[in-house]
């Protein structure tokens, strides 16, 4: 009998964590909207050479997130806890990285997240392959800049309580930045505008950072009050997922969120898409402007290829290093 309950014990369990609400940083939907729409907003100059690339910059959008289950500082690389630094973070943590590292050692910053630094590293590197007209890592480097800007623009990737495990709201950090994208895109004004230059990447890497820790208490405190009134029958739904069935928030619950949100996640996804084009361009002009209409119809190499596939196949295995939010 005994054997027989933990039996039963262990089947719900599993059955729990398989129906569990998933949770990816903005979604694999969403980061491969912002890069795609990204694209729409360069100059004629730049406009060529990635649309002819718009399907590699728009799928290998979440590469980073792949990639955190191969390497082992990955993870750091795509939030900042700010919370962690005292009452007014923006105030007392220096934005400069080599400031920064003086003050509280290069640990302890990667232990709570580098992403608005990553992000300047990222438009450097990015500058570089421009300059060298290196078209693997061009497209590569791209693909990957979106993806952490994107980043920097979700609420939860600035705090601690990054999946609401501290309050009770597990979950929430998917259900922000991966359902409500899936369930309402379609309803979302991209029409953000042309790409500027950026004088500063790395301040506007902050002022993404600072935006999005400002409305990160909205987030949680909106769905703990719909929670604490919504019947709770009504709160998840099951439904396909190509061969699995998923519990997910419900529809109906999700639209009473998304409402009280207030066009939240569709201002921070327009803001995110409108960056990214920006920094590509930003890049591209302090390389040197650059000619790539020469390079429209040329493929990734065979060697990047393979380099692509093993990151996909760590990936598959599912052995993750780092933070995850589920």
């Amino acid at each position: 009998m005994i054997k027989k309950t933990i039996l039963i014990l262990f089947f719900i369990s599993g059955i729990q964590l398989i129906f569990s609400p998933q949770a990816n940083t903005w979604g694999f939907f969403a980061h491969k909207e912002i890069n795609r729409i990204a694209v729409f907003t360069l100059p004629s100059e730049l406009t060529g050479f990635y649309k002819s690339n718009i399907e590699f910059i728009t799928e290998h959008a979440v590469d980073p997130d792949k990639r955190r289950y191969a390497v082992k500082d990955e993870a750091a690389r795509h939030f900042i806890d700010l919370d962690r630094y005292g009452k007014s973070p923006l105030d007392s943590l220096p934005k400069k990285w080599e400031d920064a590292v003086k003050k509280y050692s290069e640990d302890s910053l990667k232990a709570h997240g580098i992403v608005p630094w990553h992000i300047d590293v990222m438009v450097k590197r990015l500058t570089a392959a421009f300059r060298a007209e290196d078209y693997d890592r061009i497209l590569q480097l791209s693909a990957d800049l979106g993806h952490y800007i994107g980043d920097a623009h979700v609420p939860l990737h600035t705090t601690k309580n990054y999946n609401g495990q501290l309050t009770n709201q597990k979950g929430i950090h998917g259900f922000w930045e991966s359902r409500l994208p899936e369930l309402f895109n379609d309803n979302y004004d991209f029409f953000v505008g042309k790409a500027k230059y950026i004088e500063d990447p790395l301040a506007e890497a902050w002022q993404a950072v600072a935006e999005s820790f400002a409305a990160k208490d909205s987030v949680l405190l909106f769905e703990a009050e719909l929670n604490a009134k919504y019947p709770q029958d009504r709160k998840y739904a099951f439904e396909n997922r190509g061969a699995s069935l998923m519990k997910v928030y419900s529809a109906e619950y999700s639209d009473e969120y998304h409402k009280m949100l207030d066009g939240m996640v569709e201002r921070r996804m327009r803001k995110a898409i409108v960056t990214v084009g920006s920094m590509w361009f930003t890049a591209w002009v302090n390389a040197g402007q650059p000619d790539l209409d020469k390079y429209k119809d040329r493929k990734i190499s065979k060697e990047t290829e393979a380099e692509l596939a093993d990151e996909d196949k760590h990936y598959k295995e599912g052995k993750l290093n780092g933070r995850s939010c589920d």
